[in-house]
């Protein structure tokens, strides 16, 4: 009985990934790619201008 829970499992998780992957463009994903860039060139840019500031009113004291 258990193999039968494990086969059932197993098809009903590939058939919703195979479904999934059909109906994705390449357009999404190509914006997904492009939008996760700039949150990381964001993000990195941020944390050194911060670090920055964060400097520089350390020397004020």
């Amino acid at each position: 009985m258990e193999h039968q829970e494990h086969t059932a499992a197993i098809g009903t998780i590939t058939g919703t990934l195979l479904t999934v992957l059909a109906t994705i463009d390449t357009e999404d994903v190509l914006k997904t790619v492009v939008l996760a860039g700039i949150g990381a060139i964001v993000s990195f840019t941020m944390s050194k201008f911060l670090s920055w500031i964060w400097q520089f009113l350390q020397r004020k004291k």
